[in-house]
C-alpha cells in the first residue's frame, strides 16, 4: 500500500473489505463473501454489505480523519454470492473544499456489480465532536 490510512482505522474489515492500495484520491479495496452475509438458501449476499465495502473505498480515497459520507447514488448491477470476491475501485475525493465526490465501482473479475457516486464531506472536527 502507498499511503498510510488516516480514517475508519477500527472498521472490521472481514465486513467491509481489505484495503489493496491507498493512493491521493484512490482506493482499491477487497472483499471476498461469508456465509454470515448471506440472505438465503440460495447464498445470495446482503446488498448492504456489497454498499458498505463501496463506502469503505470512497472513505479511504478521500483519506481524512474527519470525512463523512452526506449522500450516496448507485446500482445494483449484479448479485453477488457466498464466497465470491469483489473489488471496489473508488476515485476522486481530492481537491480544496469541504465536498468530495467519489466514483466507486465494485466488481467481480472483469464484471461490474455495483457503481455509484459518494458525495463526502470532510469536517472540520470529528462528527460526533471534539
Amino acid at each position: 500500500m502507498e499511503n498510510r490510512i488516516h480514517t475508519h482505522n477500527y472498521i472490521n474489515q472481514k465486513l467491509c473489505g481489505t484495503p489493496l492500495e491507498v493512493k491521493e484520491g484512490s482506493s482499491r479495496v477487497s472483499l471476498t463473501t461469508t456465509s454470515d452475509m448471506a440472505v438465503d438458501d440460495h447464498d445470495l449476499v446482503h446488498g448492504g454489505f456489497i454498499f458498505g465495502l463501496a463506502d469503505f473505498a470512497a472513505m479511504i480515497a478521500v483519506n481524512d480523519p474527519n470525512v463523512v459520507l452526506g449522500s450516496a447514488e448507485v446500482k445494483f448491477q449484479k448479485p453477488v454470492k457466498v464466497g465470491e470476491t469483489v473489488i471496489a475501485v473508488a476515485e476522486g475525493g481530492y481537491g480544496e473544499g469541504k465536498k468530495r465526490p467519489v466514483q466507486v465501482s465494485v466488481k467481480r473479475d472483469t464484471e461490474t456489480v455495483f457503481e455509484g457516486t459518494f458525495i463526502c464531506f470532510v469536517l472540520d472536527r470529528h462528527v460526533l465532536g471534539d
